[in-house]
């Protein structure tokens, strides 16, 4: 069955039959006197390889449909536009419910967030061995983040974080389990599932142009998404500690 362009919006018309939407050369077309719709592709089915009747009155079909109109060109144009109309208010409406994402952050349960690296272990290729947190399961990937954001005390100078992400939600929390809280180059860790935003073009509603993109490109868990006010309030907090 050719594709044309279906017809536009949540009301357009099925073929009864196939239950495919009707394409724009099939809106006007009866080939029954009963007034019974179907698509031309059912009714040239029907007539080559079926009985050749009407499902609805057992008629048989006559050779050619007993009320056709084909759409003019202007017609055509008009749906086409309309379609094109609906769809831009439809992305809009989808857009507008989706800016409240822009404050959400979204538990991770297979992403490690630890605070107080030392600089020697503050490189993807160290933490990722069998040593550190390579020995709790496979890692997907290891980020660094230098910011003097959780920098330790002016004796041990500047301390890093990292986002490590497992393959498997249970290596990520045994990682933290056996991390957090252990002194190691004068400082102590701490260990917590990370969270992550959504991204700004799934936001729009739009395709994210970035193979790698490490932000959500889809709604997340409900129960594991919360505000920054929740956030400063400890709520995320309270459902990690639930996981363990």
């Amino acid at each position: 069955k050719m594709s044309v362009l279906n017809f536009s919006g949540d009301e357009s018309p099925e073929c009864p039959l196939c239950m495919e939407l009707l394409e724009l050369d099939d809106i006007n077309f009866y080939p029954c006197v009963c007034g019974y719709q179907i698509c031309r592709f059912c009714w040239n089915k029907l007539r080559t390889e079926g009985n050749g009747l009407c499902p609805a009155c057992r008629q048989p079909y006559s050779e050619n449909p007993a009320d056709f109109k084909p759409l003019t060109n202007e017609e055509i144009a008009k749906i086409r536009a309309e379609k094109r109309q609906k769809d831009q208010a439809k992305k809009l409406k989808i857009t507008e419910n989706r800016k409240h994402l822009a404050n959400v952050r979204v538990v991770q349960k297979n992403l490690v967030f630890v605070v107080g690296l030392s600089p020697r272990l503050a490189e993807p290729e160290i933490l990722k061995k069998i040593d550190y947190f390579g020995k709790f399961g496979r890692i997907q990937k290891v980020v660094i983040n230098h910011s003097t954001q959780y920098a330790g005390s002016q004796v041990q100078g500047p301390s890093a974080s990292a986002y490590v992400t497992y393959f498997k939600s249970d290596d990520a929390l045994r990682a933290i389990q056996a991390v957090n809280n252990i002194y190691i180059d004068g400082r102590t860790l701490k260990a917590s599932l990370g969270t992550t935003k959504y991204c700004s073009h799934f936001m729009k509603n739009q395709t994210c142009p970035k193979n790698d993109c490490m932000y959500l490109h889809e709604l997340g868990d409900e129960a594991a998404s919360f505000t920054k006010e929740e956030m400063q309030q400890g709520k995320h907090t309270e459902y990690e500690k639930q996981l363990h």
